[in-house]
């Protein structure tokens, strides 16, 4: 009972850091982000003298995206884990498998439907994400310009035609992506369905 008690608080400040992005402001994540990963600041002092900036570059983008996702990712992924049972890993190394194998072949197949919709989840958020990214991206030219401005830019100069053509063409890449992860996923249950027939035949 006391080890389970640990457990629960030591799983406590985990899960609070994981939902962070759901409950932080998406403009006070991008300020601090960039704070964070500046030149002069905790993390970026530490990654400048390897040659590595990270705030205003692409690579802060990714920062900033992998930040507001990571919760959709984790969340859809962690009850699949919870509810993996570990006879199927322990029969596994009884036939002889190898870790790596057993990874490839029974962990990741059950984990790949809930991978696929974390990711889908995290990529329609990143989509129009607009205020995490707008700090730490810089809007440097043709270097860290994110969609979501420029859709803005051109409604401030009454572009109507320019920012609607944006949209459309991120609305069709993501149905295109989307449309893609779900056949994947359909896929996916279907061959876990009849892999799961054959052995019970």
């Amino acid at each position: 009972m006391v080890v389970g008690a640990l457990q629960l608080l030591g799983q406590a400040p985990v899960d609070a850091l994981i939902d962070l992005p759901f409950a932080l402001p998406t403009a006070v994540a991008g300020i601090t982000l960039s704070a964070l990963y500046a030149q002069n600041g905790w993390i970026g002092s530490l990654l400048a003298p390897y040659g590595v900036k990270v705030a205003f570059t692409p690579l802060g983008i990714l920062v900033a995206l992998t930040f507001i996702g990571l919760p959709f990712v984790v969340r859809t992924i962690q009850p699949i884990l919870q509810d993996l049972s570990p006879e199927f890993e322990e029969a596994a190394a009884t036939l002889g498998a190898r870790r790596w194998q057993t990874f490839r072949h029974v962990i990741l197949p059950a984990l790949l439907p809930a991978i696929l919709t974390g990711f889908a989840l995290a990529f329609a958020r990143a989509v129009g994400e607009y205020g995490s990214v707008i700090f730490i991206a810089g809007n440097v030219p043709m270097v860290s310009e994110i969609t979501p401005l420029l859709i803005i830019t051109r409604l401030d100069q009454f572009d109507i035609a320019g920012a609607t053509a944006i949209a459309a063409v991120m609305l069709v890449v993501s149905f295109i992506l989307l449309f893609l992860i779900n056949g994947l996923q359909h896929w996916t249950a279907r061959r876990s369905s009849y892999l799961s027939g054959e052995d019970s035949v």
